[in-house]
Order: C-alpha cells, then structure tokens, then sequence
C-alpha cells in the first residue's frame, strides 16, 4: 500500500481576461495572472477578492489584492493600482468564480505511509496524502487528497477526511466524524436559485485534540478552519467554516457554531449551545448549555439562556418566573 510521492504545489492560474469572459462581466486591457480568491483583508497581488457587505468597506483602501468584484459607486474608493471588476452582484459573481478555482475532490496516485503506522486494507488513500509515525488508520476511513495526519493520531472506524487537511500529532477521530466538508454557503439570484460557493480553504487541527463519533468540521472559504491545540470536542457537533477553536477549549454534544465563529482559549460550551457566527468569544468564557450566542463575548464569565445573559441573571430570571406561573 505505500507508495512514493512528492506533494503538489496545488495552484490554479487563469489572467483577468478569461476570468472575466467566465463571469460575463467587462474586463479592463489586463493580462494580469490570477491563482486565487481570498478576502480584501487577506488578498495578495494575484487574487481576486470582492466587496458586498458595506462593513467590510474599511478594508478597501488597504487591500493588496490584484483586483475586486465591486459595485460601480464602490470602485472609486480602491487604491489606485487595484483593478476594479464592475458588477451589481459581487457575491453572486463571486459564488460563481469559486467554481473556476477548485480542485477535483478526488484524485487517485501516489502516497506516503510511514512504516511504523497501522492502516487498515479497506482504507481508501487519495494522491498526496502523508500518513505519519505511528499513525493508526481503523477499517473504511475515508483519506482524502493531500491529506497529512502527524505522528500517533488515531482515525476510527468511517472517519471521512476531506482533501487538503492536516492534522496535528496525537489527534484522536472518532468514528462517523466528517473533516473538511463544505460549510453551508450559497450566493442567491433575482429568481431565487441558489449558487453554490465552493469552499476553497482547509481545516487545520492542532496536537492533542480530540473529535467524538459523528462530528462535522467544514473547511474554510479561504484560509483555514482551526482547532487549536488540546481542544475537546463531543460528539454530534457542528463547527462551521472558518471557526477557529481555541486551545484547550471543550465543546460538549450538539453545540453547533456558525461560520467565522471564533473562540479564545479555554472557552466551554454547554450541550446543545451556540453561536450566530461572525463573533467571538473571549477565552475562559463558559456558556451553560443551550445558551445562544448572538454577540461578541468581551469580558470572561459564565452565561446562559436565550438571548444570552450572565447565568445567575438567567436563574433568577427562572426563579421569577416559575413564581409567577405558581400565582396563575
């Protein structure tokens, strides 16, 4: 089963022009060179970015990006030598451009297997993937392309790990959990329909954390999902893309975080809790079960109920009420 490979600088390149052509949209005299989309925040000079939320109009005039989707009235406001792609619709365009740059989710070629790790005949093995030492790898897991999994993790039984993610050193996975699947996204037209917008990032999952059976982490938009070293995370849970999980953190069954939700070390999350996504959490921060986060999380404390209040505000809460149904 093992097999010799070198890993593939994995890099799509189109100029302005055919990108342009793909999105129907009119192209500036540019030959430019493009191998990728990312945020106004991240963009380097050969990556596409866009603006549709208004409040992420602050980064404009610091991008490096080679060009933006942006609405005409939006245009004037990039640097000069930032290339304006002019749409009404920069989401719905971009949702379309995802598809020009992902990879095929599937590729069947060569491998590495340290010798000393433990892979089970049943295991299907993508191009790319690197099994490490003392690695264990148990019957129908799923190792998708490009794949790296460190030293002494342990993958279970019908673990699926997506293309392009890596795991850390004693990383344990247990059985059913999904790594790296597309989070929910989709751009929507005039009519209704809904445009898919492939996820283009991967999930990176530090040393010593562990995963229970039948959870999902999706892989980023752009950049990276994150889980973070000596994360504790149970069963049934739904990290959304481009989390990132602090160190030490400990999410109990059925907690389920938004996309972009971010959480500071150390931060607890009760059973069937979550968060509304594009917040944080400060570290040591505890939310009792079935709390629902709506906002950031600035000061560290322990909170609960819906919408979500310090805990013993919520118990009082409880308390007065349980009082005030005992009258009826």
């Amino acid at each position: 089963m093992a097999k010799e490979c070198k890993m593939a600088n994995e890099i799509k390149e189109f100029n302005l022009k055919e990108i342009c052509k793909y999105l129907d949209i009119d192209c500036p005299d540019s030959d430019k060179k493009i191998i990728g989309i990312n945020t106004l925040h991240d963009a380097g000079k050969n990556e596409i970015s866009f603006l549709e939320n208004k409040k992420y109009e602050k980064f404009l005039k610091n991008t490096k990006a080679g060009a933006v989707l942006v609405r005409e009235e939006d245009a004037k406001k990039l640097p000069q030598n930032i290339i304006p792609l002019i749409t009404e619709e920069p989401y719905l365009k971009l949702a379309l451009l995802t598809k020009l740059f992902v990879f095929a989710p599937w590729e069947n070629g060569g491998y590495q297997i340290n010798k000393d790790a433990l892979v089970d005949s049943s295991v299907r093995i993508g191009k790319g993937a690197r099994i490490g030492k003392n690695v264990v790898v148990m019957p129908n897991a799923v190792i998708g392309p490009y794949v790296e999994i460190d030293e002494g993790s342990i993958i279970y039984p019908n673990v699926t790990i997506y293309r392009n993610t890596k795991i850390g050193k004693n990383v344990i996975i247990h059985a059913g959990s999904v790594i790296g699947s597309d989070g929910f996204g989709y751009a929507h037209t005039k009519e209704g329909k809904h445009i898919k917008i492939y996820h283009l990032g991967k999930v990176v999952i530090e040393d010593d954390v562990e995963i229970g059976a039948n959870t999902t982490v999706d892989r980023a938009v752009f950049g990276e999902t994150l889980i973070k070293k000596g994360s504790k995370i149970d069963n049934l849970v739904q990290i959304g893309h481009n989390c990132e999980i602090g160190e030490y953190s400990i999410l109990v069954s059925q907690v389920g975080l938004s996309g972009s939700s971010k959480l500071g070390r150390n931060v607890i999350m009760g059973g069937q809790s979550a968060t509304a996504g594009h917040l944080e959490i400060a570290p040591f921060t505890t939310i009792a079960a079935r709390g629902g986060v709506t906002k950031t999380i600035k000061n560290p404390g322990i909170y609960g109920g819906f919408p979500l209040m310090p805990h013993k505000s919520w118990l009082k809460l409880q308390a007065i009420l349980s009082k005030l149904l005992k009258k009826d």
